[in-house]
């Protein structure tokens, strides 16, 4: 029995057998994800969450130009990677290798954190 299934059948028989929903596995440590999608799922949002966030942070400092957009890519990537390796600790070569991961709704991402950005930026720095 691999520790996946092990970790599967722990979780079953922890929870009186009731399915967890996506959100309540997000914010778990290790949590077992029966479907990849949902966990591709999560990573998306959570980017998408991110976008918001750091646009308008960038927005109201202000931030401007190449650095706003690197720092951005940094960021998003970074704690993503960190959220699936460390905290979920999944299996990344089950989801098509950490690429993928890393890549899942990042350009969604990026362009919701521009749009944020911008709206924020010219409503309160534009003369």
């Amino acid at each position: 029995m691999t520790s996946n299934q092990k970790r599967k059948e722990d979780l079953h028989v922890s929870n009186g057998g009731l399915k967890q929903s996506a959100w309540s596995k997000a914010i778990s440590c290790k949590a077992v994800w029966e479907e990849k999608d949902e966990f591709l799922d999560v990573i998306y949002w959570f980017r998408q969450i991110i976008a918001i966030i750091l646009g308008l942070i960038w927005g109201v400092v202000p931030l401007k130009g190449f650095l706003g957009l690197a720092i951005f890519c940094v960021i998003n990537a970074g704690v993503l990677y960190v959220y699936f390796s460390s905290f979920q600790q999944v299996d990344e070569e089950e989801y098509g290798g950490t690429w993928e991961l890393t890549k899942e709704g990042f350009m969604t991402s990026f362009a919701l954190f521009l749009v944020v950005w911008i709206i924020f930026y010219t409503a309160l720095h534009y003369e």
